[in-house]
């Protein structure tokens, strides 16, 4: 079962989010996995009087910040931007003149050339074209060892990258070049407990894993997976849906399907929280996509949770830990931040609603969307090899500790793969408060 860190924050939490809220400074919040990003961002956003506006690069990275996506939000065309024309519709222009500070979310699948189109977009907006995104505090939270901006499949996207950026991550934006970004990097992992096995993770995240290390991680990944519905975590969609499905179709009984209801323009179906026709049936092994909203204060079940099918209805009942539970709809609202001339303050209103139950089929779930959960146990399988910067260290991070790794394949040092640039940029990360620097120092 995943499991939240609570609301508290710890000292380092609470000097980091002092700074973000006592000062202007543009702040770059990252941290290996389970050290807490999430909770601070929430608690930032939560506890702020200024006015913040919150975004993503992505539609579901969008909806789990309960913000809107940057293209969304900055009305910017999708693909290369490089130095395309923007309009200036007044109703975008009053909105980003009142906003105190931008948070980006996921802000390591932004590249270099969508972030500077947030600073033109922003100095153009704010009528302050000398200042760096017109002189908003722009917020970043991440992790570029996790997650990496996808490459454009057009060689000629490519070749204006190669042309004009040091590389097409969003720290070699040229912005950089006049503001001062400080890289702040939170040190305490929440998620695992055992020190070896976070050093051992440390090592694949920053790419030094020696022998001894791996030899570590294959014996102890080498032990027979149960055969009780152990999670597999998979590179593909295409093994997940095939895990899923046999194991769905090996159960008894007819499969029951529950559709989604969409109102409004939620946008394309990639970009929808939960499948829009989520396939059913007694015994099948589910994940919930969000956390609890009801009970009395103490959720059961948090996003991550895995539970088994007990019956299936108008609601679905769930069986979590060995307590069986009432699973009903949830509705997931996608936002649009807007200005208010009456009030003078920008609200967030909902614009659509997409409502399904928060269940998935999960004797199987890609590496990438177990971003953000913790298992007990899983098994790894990283088919013929991994192929994405990363890809290792999340999977393996994914689990509390080193008795629930299972390894379908032993590690291979390919597998290990960290972006050079990465490298580069992290060496000037200081931990905890850090300090102020500009990437092309």
């Amino acid at each position: 079962m995943a499991q939240t860190t609570g609301t508290a924050l710890s000292p380092e939490q609470t000097a980091v989010l002092d700074l973000i809220a006592s000062t202007r400074e543009h702040v770059f919040v990252t941290g290996r996995a389970g050290t807490g990003k999430s909770t601070l961002l929430d608690a930032f956003v939560a506890a702020t009087d200024r006015t913040v506006v919150v975004c993503a690069p992505t539609g579901v990275a969008a909806l789990n910040v309960g913000g809107q996506t940057i293209h969304s939000l900055f009305r910017l065309p999708i693909g290369l931007i490089a130095d395309h024309d923007f309009d200036d519709p007044p109703e975008l222009r009053r909105l980003l003149a009142s906003v105190d500070t931008v948070v980006i979310d996921e802000v390591s699948m932004v590249s270099a050339d969508l972030m500077d189109a947030i600073d033109r977009r922003l100095r153009q907006a704010r009528a302050r074209r000398h200042e760096p995104f017109g002189g908003v505090q722009v917020v970043l939270f991440g992790d570029p060892y996790q997650l990496a901006p996808v490459p454009g499949r057009d060689e000629g996207e490519r070749a204006y990258y190669a042309d004009h950026y040091r590389s097409m991550w969003f720290f070699d934006a040229r912005v950089w070049a006049e503001a001062d970004l400080r890289i702040v990097e939170l040190q305490t992992i929440h998620r695992q407990q055992d020190a070896d096995f976070r050093a051992m993770l440390t090592a694949v995240r920053h790419g030094t894993v020696t022998p001894e290390i791996g030899r570590a991680l294959n014996e102890a990944g080498a032990r027979p997976a149960p055969d009780d519905g152990v999670l597999t975590l998979a590179t593909t969609n295409a093994t997940v849906t095939r895990i899923n499905m046999d194991a769905l179709r090996h159960l008894p009984g007819d499969a029951k399907t529950a559709r989604a209801d969409v109102v409004g323009e939620f946008g394309p179906k990639g970009g929808y929280p939960a499948d829009e026709e989520l396939q059913l049936k007694v015994g099948a092994q589910v994940m919930f996509l969000r956390n609890d909203t009801g009970g009395d204060g103490h959720p059961r079940w948090v996003n991550g949770s895995l539970g088994t099918v007990e019956r299936i209805g108008r609601t679905v009942f769930v069986d979590v830990d060995g307590e069986s539970h009432e699973v009903v709809p949830a509705t997931w609202e996608k936002y649009k931040y807007t200005y208010s001339a009456a009030t003078k303050r920008v609200s967030k209103d909902v614009v659509a609603e997409f409502t399904q139950f928060p269940l998935r089929l999960a004797w199987a779930v890609t590496i990438h969307k177990s971003q953000g959960s913790t298992y007990d146990r899983a098994i790894v399988d990283l088919g013929p090899r991994a192929f994405a910067p990363g890809q290792t260290y999340v999977a393996l991070s994914r689990i509390r500790s080193l008795d629930g790794l299972h390894l379908a394949r032993p590690l291979r040092p390919s597998d290990i793969i960290v972006d050079d640039d990465v490298r580069r940029f992290m060496a000037d990360a200081e931990p905890g408060i850090g300090r102020a620097i500009a990437p092309s120092d």
